[in-house]
């Protein structure tokens, strides 16, 4: 099989039928095998019987629908799963992603040899104060931490190679980070093809602002997942031990001091007296923290079982 193409979606209903219309011309145009997977993230319109229809007229259309909202990064993970073309493409369902570029994705992968190919929409028609200047900030950040170099890192329009999206673990919401967790599995050509952009048809935007402020604290645990997420006890070890050591040095001097001033019978406080015995005192403790949290995080590591992070109600044409 040529292409699966996995599309996320949530109350998407009025655009549903005009994607579907528009991806078919695409693959038939174009002679490909296929298969579109609708990944429906606990949608309360009616989105899912729209799917439901298109599945009963065409065998390649199928479907997972949640049994509520567990986000896009669950949605893909479970698209992941289930597709079986040799190059995936990711496109989202409000028709602002433009199924024309489907051929040139699928050429680069194929033919480019690029192992992710990641969509640039260079012209975009969001607002530019809501939208596009904190998007530029976001992906500027997202570079010069993750040493991937995109351009747009949250364009929903991507293609894979299939062995791409088996070895790599999509959660929480780090969908943004594809790339990045691409990267760290190993992958690393990485191309990007500039992309057409269309306005918004329907409905409304299901992220707001606050997806800036949740991409950054994501990119923040991305790098120290990719860093440190195997070996936890490398960086909270490492600095319990050296606050430890700092602060049973400083204690110690203080005791020294003390000492020194009694045996030469020269005046001398409390050691309680010195507020550089609390600090001393702190520093300690907060190293024992650290070094303890290091050595329980990687107790869990060693002991953790993969749950379950989401709940299908519904599938249709998986056999």
């Amino acid at each position: 099989m040529n292409l699966s193409i996995l599309i996320p979606l949530l109350n998407e209903e009025e655009s549903l039928k005009e994607l579907y219309t528009w991806i078919i011309k695409v693959m038939q145009s174009n002679n490909y095998t296929y298969e579109i997977i609708f990944l429906d993230d606990g949608s309360t319109d009616d989105s899912w019987a729209i799917i439901e229809e298109f599945a009963n007229e065409n065998p390649h259309v199928k479907g997972v629908r949640f049994m509520k909202n567990f986000g896009k990064s669950q949605a893909l993970h479970a698209g992941f799963a289930k597709a079986k073309g040799d190059v995936i493409i990711t496109m989202d369902a409000d028709l602002q992603d433009s199924p024309e570029e489907i051929p040139g994705l699928y050429e680069m992968i194929v033919n480019g040899k690029f192992d992710l190919v990641s969509g640039w929409k260079k012209k975009r028609y969001d607002s530019v104060v809501a939208k596009n200047l904190p998007s530029k900030l976001f992906n500027w950040a997202a570079r010069k931490t993750s040493g991937v170099e995109l351009n747009d890192f949250n364009c929903g329009l991507k293609a894979y190679k299939n062995v791409v999206v088996k070895n790599i673990e999509v959660s929480g919401e780090m969908h943004r980070y594809i790339p990045v967790l691409a990267k760290n599995a190993g992958f690393g050509k990485i191309g990007e093809k500039v992309v057409q952009h269309q306005a918004r048809k329907y409905g409304e935007t299901k992220f707001g602002m606050e997806r800036f402020i949740n991409g950054f604290l994501d990119l923040i645990t991305i790098w120290f997942l990719s860093r440190f997420g195997k070996r936890p006890m490398h960086l909270f070890g490492a600095m319990g031990s050296l606050m430890f050591i700092i602060g049973f040095l400083l204690a110690g001097y203080i005791g020294v001091s003390k000492l020194y001033h009694m045996y030469n019978n020269m005046h001398y406080n409390l050691v309680t007296s010195n507020p550089w015995f609390y600090i001393a005192l702190t520093t300690m403790v907060l190293g024992t923290q650290l070094f303890l949290a290091g050595f329980l995080g990687e107790i869990i590591l060693r002991t953790k079982n993969n749950e379950e992070r989401y709940k299908v109600s519904s599938e249709v044409n998986f056999l």
